[in-house]
């Protein structure tokens, strides 16, 4: 049952898959461009490469022999997927997978044109000019999106032809990848958003958790919750739609698929075959199993009867103001002391303007009000200052 796993990537939600996966018995080899990345501190080894360096790449497979390749990040040479599966080495979920979705225009046009899937209007646009042509043709405001990007890099509102020259830097530097094509989409009027995360099994029924509410801020989540307060219809929806494009895609482990919830119904937003940022909030104990075990239990073909709802729990966001290095807490004395709560510290080695940094859980009992919890777990994060030496 020992197998050894490549994790590329090693954030902050690699740190938490590497711990899963240890506890499980296995060997995690942690992959990332810079050196003590939080899930090299937990990892049994790890390498320092740029992943989008494919012969770098290929060099660190070769000397590891990995059973698995488990990526945690888009900016990878994910071509290079398709050979390792021919040396029989199993990527997480699937190479197609993780070539998709890797890829905003190969997941939105699955999802959109072979699907049939509800999507928003979206163009495509390589350059600034045809970015120009696109935002007409789509509509003020929209949403500016680089091909290859996590956690809302590079992402940017359109309200107005001022914007658009400066959609299109940012979405440049702060895009992942050699790409210099950016997606173009129209503004969804939504009343909240949902991360339904999926988990497909190698030998077993796909299984939903508790839809997740969020709420995003430049991009990037700011608070989690768990359940989402929608309807049961909505839900279902969701699912459905989740379904058929974790079922095209195909490979086993876990999805975090992102919708709008619109006053006529559901709309797919993105999908990411890992776990997902807002899937934090199951560190509260929401569920019998946290996003990274399932994770973890699917790509080792461990049997997952069920998946409960435990209790409800909210996620908040410790963010860092400034660029530095060396960063410590103040304020931690402050918040451990409220009642059914707790705290995730990252390890990051440098900081820099809103970077992550760390989250505060909250929870309660199941019959408790959900939002409640997220009150608490702002009021948490609140106290918490991120300070550099």
């Amino acid at each position: 049952m020992l197998k050894k796993i490549l994790l590329l990537g090693s954030g902050e939600l690699g740190k938490e898959f590497v711990i899963a996966a240890q506890r499980l018995g296995q060997q995690v080899v942690a992959v990332d461009s810079y050196e003590n990345a939080p899930a090299m501190q937990v990892a049994d080894h790890f390498e320092v490469i740029n992943m989008l360096d494919g012969a770098a790449l290929d060099a660190v497979v070769a000397k590891h022999q990995p059973d698995l390749i488990v990526p945690e990040i888009e900016a990878i040479r994910t071509e290079r997927f398709y050979d390792y599966e021919k040396q029989g080495i199993q990527v997480v979920p699937s190479a197609k997978a993780a070539n998709f979705t890797m890829d905003r225009r190969a997941i939105r046009d699955l999802a959109a044109k072979e699907l049939g899937l509800r999507t928003a209007k979206y163009l495509y646009a390589t350059s600034l000019d045809e970015m120009y042509t696109a935002v007409e043709e789509v509509g003020m405001p929209c949403v500016v999106k680089p091909l290859m990007s996590s956690s809302g890099k590079g992402q940017s509102v359109v309200k107005c032809k001022d914007d658009i020259q400066k959609a299109w830097e940012i979405a440049g530097a702060k895009g992942r990848g050699d790409s210099g094509e950016v997606i173009v989409e129209a503004f969804v009027k939504f009343t909240s958003e949902i991360t339904l995360l999926t988990v497909t099994q190698q030998d077993g029924p796909t299984l939903f958790c508790p839809a997740i509410g969020h709420v995003q801020e430049r991009g990037d989540y700011q608070q989690s919750w768990q359940p989402a307060l929608i309807s049961d219809a909505d839900v279902k929806a969701a699912q459905e739609m989740a379904d058929k494009v974790t079922a095209a895609l195909g490979g086993a482990g876990i999805w975090g698929v992102e919708f709008f919830i619109c006053e006529d119904g559901v709309v797919f937003s993105e999908l990411s075959p890992r776990p997902h940022d807002t899937g934090m909030v199951t560190l509260a104990g929401t569920q019998n199993f946290s996003e990274f075990e399932l994770h973890c239990r699917a790509v080792l073909a461990l049997p997952i009867p069920e998946i409960t709802l435990e209790r409800v729990g909210a996620s908040s966001v410790i963010l860092a103001k400034e660029e530095g290095v060396n960063p410590y807490f103040e304020g931690l004395e402050k918040i451990a002391v409220y009642p059914k709560s707790d705290f995730r510290l990252f390890g990051k080695p440098t900081t820099r303007e809103y970077r992550r940094m760390g989250v505060t859980l909250a929870y309660d009992s199941v019959d408790t009000d959900v939002m409640a919890t997220v009150e608490k777990a702002k009021e948490m994060a609140a106290l918490v200052s991120v300070k550099n030496k």
